[in-house]
Order: structure tokens, then C-alpha cells, then sequence
């Protein structure tokens, strides 16, 4: 177990802030690395299908990127191998009507009670994909602060920056390509905003992060962001110095209608996929602030690299979880790194040079 446990208190956003996406004003030089985001996910696990659905708004420009990644399967090596993709780099900021966002894509999200309940809609051009789904909180807006560690020494705090995580209950309908799906799952969703994320290389020196959540039922449901401790001996060593900082930053656990602090995690890497590299078969270990311990173990049953953060190499999938108990809970797994790690990777999986 990590000895060194992230301090961290709990705290829960009110509703509103779903819909806090500002722009600078007039007279006002925001930096141009500073962002919100909106991320909603889902699964159908029968099909080994995950979506990924994403806007990043860059307000001092303004500008806006994202849209709908669906990936089926775990050989989504390039973006375009995924099953369908429609993701814009450059888009108009959004159109934002009372308490719905479009963007030039076609992606519309309509906060139906900000905090609570979401819609979610997007249909293809050449009407290859149809999705109409709604997503109903089962957790707090809880309080999230950065992603990467050490993401945070770039922040503005002047303005404010903020986050927020929440698991969701989403149900609705998929049309792939004529194939009709129903959707129901449990999902997380997150967003970000006024935060700094750095393009610059190096500016951000960090061993890959993972991003677990979990749902098995009311009465447990786990998230935790960490990297991989120095001693379940991950392939990171010896690229990076981590120091005595411990290996997650943020954790917590639902119990029913209480929710706790995690304290400690381990994260133990048993397989990596060969081309993409991150990881497809992983136990984790954590321990809540009253002491209780969670173990879980998981397999990736679809994984894809995604587009969105383009100096880095960005991995979603969908997970199958077994807790101690043998409970199944199938869910986004995402990691990500930058290219220290994928260099050195790429040469491993090459070999040795003859």
C-alpha cells in the first residue's frame, strides 16, 4: 500500500456549475492553455462497445473541439480503426440556449436539471450513427481538482478553477451503422473549468495516470486517478522521479448515501496491450479514511486511443471489475501519458536493434 496518503476533503459543487462556461471579458488576456470541458461516457458491454463523448472549450481564442467516439473491440490502434468518429479539432465556441449545448458537429447536450439529470444527442450527417440517451446522477456533484499530477502548478487561481466527477445512470438507444443498441449502464461523467492544461512539452513531468471508476451497486461505488507505485514494479521506472509523493491524488468511495475519502491505493499493472500500451489487466487495492479495504480486479473487453488531448497519448476502454466479492461492474478505464513514456515504450516493443 502507498504510504504516503493524498490529503484530500470532500466537497460537493451545486447544479449551476454544469453550466459555467465563461468568457473572457473585453479588456481580459486569459491564457490560452486555459479550458473547461464537458466528458460524458458509456458502455454496452454485450457488444463490447465504449463511447466517448467530449467538448473542450478554449475561451480566449474562442474556440471549441470534440464530439462522438465510439469504439468496438481492443484493436483501436489509430483513431480512424475506431467504429465511428466524429471529432473536430477546430469548431465555433458552441451554441448555448438556456440550458443546452451544441456544438458545430452536431453534439447537444441539454442539462434537463443541472446536477441531476442530462440529455445527450447526436446524429451523423450520413446517418451512420444515431444516439439519444439520458443520464441520471446516482452520486453527488462531487468536487474534483486536476488530472495530471503536477497539472496544478500552472493554474490561475485567481479565476477560480474547478471540477467535478459524478456517476450517472445512462439509458437510452445507439444506431450503429444499422444496427440498433440499447444503452443502460452506469457511467461516470466529468468536467473541468478555468483550469490551465499545459501543450508546451515537458511542462508537465508525470509516470502515466490511470482513471478507475466503478459502480457495483448503491452500496459501492469506487474512483480513484493514480500512476502506478514504484513498487509493483510498473514500466515507468527509472523515467521518472516521483519522489515520496503517493501515487494517487484523488480517490473516493460511495457507501450508500455516505460518501468517503480514500487514503491509499495501489495499483498493480498484470498486462499491457502490445501496441497501444496501456493497461488491459490491473488489480487495485485502497483503503477508505474509516479503514475499510477494497480490492478489485479488471480486464479490458475495448480500448481505443482518443483525439482529444493531442500532445499526449490518451486511452479509453471499457472495463470488466470483479470486487473481493465477485460482483462484475463494466466501465470506463482511461490513460494517459506523454511521450517520454510512449518513446521508450515503442521501443520495447520493437526489440532490440540488430
Amino acid at each position: 500500500m502507498t504510504s504516503n496518503a493524498a490529503s484530500m476533503e470532500l466537497h460537493v459543487h451545486p447544479g449551476e456549475t454544469d453550466l459555467l462556461i465563461p468568457l473572457p471579458g473585453l479588456q481580459d488576456l486569459w491564457d490560452p492553455h486555459l479550458i473547461h470541458t464537458h466528458y460524458f461516457g458509456f458502455s454496452i458491454p454485450e457488444a463490447a462497445i465504449g463511447g466517448f463523448v467530449y467538448i473542450r472549450y478554449q475561451p480566449a481564442f474562442p474556440l471549441s473541439q470534440g464530439g462522438v467516439c465510439i469504439f468496438q473491440g481492443n484493436d483501436n490502434v489509430e483513431f480512424t480503426d475506431m467504429a465511428y468518429l466524429d471529432y473536430e479539432i477546430t469548431m465555433p465556441w458552441p451554441r448555448i440556449e438556456n440550458n443546452t449545448i451544441t456544438t458545430d458537429n452536431g453534439l447537444r447536450i441539454e442539462f434537463v436539471e443541472p446536477g441531476v439529470s442530462a440529455r445527450l444527442t447526436y446524429t451523423a450527417p450520413d446517418g451512420r450513427l444515431r444516439m439519444d440517451l439520458k443520464a441520471d446522477a446516482v452520486t453527488p456533484l462531487l468536487a474534483r481538482g486536476h488530472v495530471m499530477p503536477g497539472e496544478e502548478e500552472h493554474h490561475d487561481l485567481a479565476r477560480k478553477p474547478g471540477g467535478s466527477e459524478q456517476f450517472m445512470q445512462v439509458k437510452g438507444n445507439l444506431t450503429l451503422d444499422g444496427q440498433a443498441y440499447d444503452v443502460d449502464c452506469f457511467a461516470p461523467r466529468d468536467r473541468s473549468w478555468r483550469q490551465v492544461r499545459v501543450e508546451r512539452r515537458g511542462a508537465v513531468a508525470s509516470p502515466p495516470v490511470g482513471w478507475s471508476p466503478m459502480y457495483f451497486g448503491p452500496d459501492l461505488i469506487f474512483n480513484q486517478i493514480s500512476f502506478e507505485p514504484l513498487d509493483t514494479n510498473p514500466r515507468w521506472a527509472g523515467l521518472y522521479d516521483v519522489g515520496d509523493r503517493p501515487s494517487h491524488h484523488f480517490a473516493w468511495v460511495q457507501r450508500g448515501d455516505e460518501t468517503r475519502s480514500i487514503t491509499s491505493v495501489n495499483r498493480d499493472v498484470l498486462e499491457y496491450h502490445p501496441r497501444l500500451h496501456m493497461a488491459t489487466c490491473q488489480e487495485i487495492t485502497a483503503r477508505d479514511d474509516r479503514g475499510e479495504v477494497y480490492r478489485f480486479r479488471g480486464e479490458a473487453i475495448a480500448c481505443a486511443s482518443i483525439p482529444s488531448w493531442p500532445n499526449a497519448s490518451f486511452r479509453d476502454s471499457v472495463y470488466r471489475w470483479e470486487d473481493g466479492e465477485g460482483r462484475v461492474s463494466h466501465c470506463t478505464y482511461q490513460e494517459i501519458w506523454f511521450d517520454i513514456y510512449q518513446r521508450a515504450m515503442a521501443e520495447r516493443a520493437a526489440g532490440p536493434r540488430v
